[in-house]
C-alpha cells in the first residue's frame, strides 16, 4: 500500500502517527531550492536554519542531487563487511581537511549523537580503561542517546532517564579554575564544543580551549571536540578549532562531525588524531550496520566538493562578518555571537519565541535557541542579497513580536 500524497488535514495526520516526543511542527514543507522552501499552500520562506545547520548546500543543489542519485542507482547499502570507494575517499578527505597526522582514522555512523557515543567509548579506553571521569561543560549539547545525553548539560533532558551513564561531571561555562580542578589523573576526557550551539551559540572566553588542551595533555586525558554543528565550513574554516581566534592553534585528540557533512542526509563521523587515539578501539568493540554507507558518503564527498569549488569557506567568513556588523546596528539587538554563518543575536526584550513566530509569518525561518536569543544557521550558499531581505524585515518583525 502506497502512502497518500494528499496534504489535507496534515496536522491531524501528523499527531495521529508521529511520536509526540518530536514536538508539533509549524508548517508542512513540500519543496526547497537553494535557501528557500515552500509549504503546502505555496508560501515561500527564506530558510535561515538549514535543517539546524545541516543543509550546507541549501536545498536540491544540482551537484548534490546528481552525486546521490548516481550512487543510489549504483550501490546502496553493503554493511561494514565490505568497503566502497566513496567511504574510503571521504575518510581520507576528512583526515586531510582536519589536518590530522599520519595514523589518524575515521569512524562513520548516522548522526552527531552516534559520533559522540563512539568518542565516549574511546574515552573509556584511556589508560587501559582505568579512568571513568568525563568532563563536559554547562550549556553543552552532545545528543540525546544515553551516552551523549549524559554529556548534555540540560537537566530537563537528563532527569527523566536517570540513572544515566555514570562518571560525567559538568563544569561551569568559561570557568577555567573549575576545569582545572576536574582534569586530573582520574579524568579520561574533556568534551567541548568550540562554540556552544544549543547553549545559545556561545563563544568560550579567549584562551579556554588552549587551557583545556594543556590540562588534558598534562593529565593524559583526551580532548574531544564536538564539531557536529560548527564543522564542515559552518564557521568559515573546515572545523571551528582551525580558526586561530577560536582554537588558538590547538590539536585535539578526537573531533566529531555530522550535520553539514551529509548536506541533508544522515551521516556522522568521529575523527581520531594519531595512531595512539586510533588504537583506542579494536575490532568488535564498536560498529554500526550503516557505517560508511555508500550513498551517505557519496553525499559527504559532494558537500566537500561544492564547498571547495564554490569557495564557501571564504564566503561564510565574509558574509558572517557582514551579517554580524549589520545585526548589531538594529535597535533591539544587544549582542551577536558565533562565527561564520553560525550566529545568534540577543534580544533586549528577551522574547525569542515571539520573534521566531513573527519571523515565520513574515517568511523567514529562524530558531529561538534560548529564551532571549535567535539562532541563524543558513545554507553556506546563501547570498548577501537574500540575507539582506531578512535584515530589512527584522525591525518590523521585532515590532510585531513586541505588540
Amino acid at each position: 500500500m502506497t502512502s497518500s500524497v494528499s496534504t489535507t488535514g496534515w496536522r491531524d495526520r501528523h499527531s495521529g502517527a508521529i511520536l509526540p516526543a518530536v514536538g508539533r511542527p509549524q508548517r508542512l514543507l513540500v519543496r526547497g531550492s537553494g535557501a528557500k522552501v515552500w509549504d503546502e499552500e505555496g508560501t515561500e520562506y527564506l530558510d535561515l536554519l538549514a535543517g539546524i545547520a545541516v543543509n550546507a548546500l541549501g536545498h536540491a543543489h544540482p551537484a548534490f542531487v546528481d552525486a546521490v542519485s548516481k550512487q543510489v542507482g549504483t550501490l546502496g547499502q553493503i554493511s561494514n563487511y565490505f568497503a566502497s570507494e566513496p567511504q574510503i575517499a571521504l575518510a581520507q578527505r576528512l583526515i586531510g581537511i582536519a589536518g590530522a597526522p599520519a595514523g589518524s582514522s575515521v569512524y562513520f555512523c548516522n548522526s552527531g549523537a552516534e559520533a559522540n557515543e563512539a568518542a565516549l567509548k574511546m574515552a573509556r579506553r584511556v589508560a587501559g580503561g582505568t579512568r571513568s571521569k568525563i568532563v563536559a561543560i554547562e550549556g553543552a549539547f552532545h545528543g540525546r542517546t544515553m551516552g551523549a545525553l549524559a554529556l548534555t548539560a540540560k537537566e530537563a533532558y537528563r532527569t527523566p532517564f536517570e540513572p544515566g551513564v555514570p562518571g560525567v561531571v559538568h563544569v561551569p561555562f568559561g570557568d577555567v579554575e573549575a576545569l582545572r580542578a576536574e582534569v586530573d589523573e582520574t579524568c579520561a576526557a574533556v568534551f567541548v564544543e568550540p562554540i556552544q550551539g544549543e547553549g545559545g551559540v556561545r563563544n568560550h572566553p579567549a584562551g579556554y580551549l588552549r587551557t583545556a588542551r594543556e590540562l588534558t595533555s598534562a593529565a593524559g586525558a583526551l580532548l574531544i571536540l564536538d564539531e557536529v554543528q560548527t564543522g564542515i565550513g559552518r564557521c568559515g574554516t573546515w572545523f571551528a578549532f582551525q580558526d586561530p581566534a577560536i582554537g588558538e592553534g590547538i590539536v585535539p585528540d578526537i573531533v566529531t562531525s555530522a550535520k553539514g557533512l551529509g548536506g541533508g542526509l544522515p551521516i556522522g563521523a568521529a575523527i581520531t588524531f594519531g595512531p595512539e587515539n586510533t588504537g583506542l578501539l579494536v575490532p568488535g568493540q564498536h560498529g554500526s550496520t550503516y557505517s560508511g554507507n555508500p550513498v551517505m558518503t557519496a553525499a559527504g564527498n559532494a558537500v566537500l566538493d561544492v564547498i571547495e569549488e564554490e569557495g564557501l569557506l571564504e564566503h561564510a567568513r565574509e558574509l558572517g562578518a557582514w551579517l554580524e556588523s549589520a545585526l548589531v546596528k538594529i535597535d533591539g539587538v544587544i549582542a551577536v555571537s558565533g562565527a561564520g554563518l553560525l550566529r545568534s543575536f540577543e534580544l533586549a526584550a528577551g522574547n525569542a519565541k515571539a520573534v521566531s513566530e513573527a519571523a515565520l509569518e513574515a517568511g523567514f525561518i529562524v530558531n529561538p535557541v534560548t529564551g532571549s536569543r535567535i539562532r541563524l544557521a543558513p545554507p553556506l550558499t546563501i547570498s548577501q542579497e537574500e540575507l539582506g531581505t531578512f535584515l530589512e524585515a527584522l525591525p518590523g518583525v521585532l515590532e510585531t513580536a513586541a505588540a
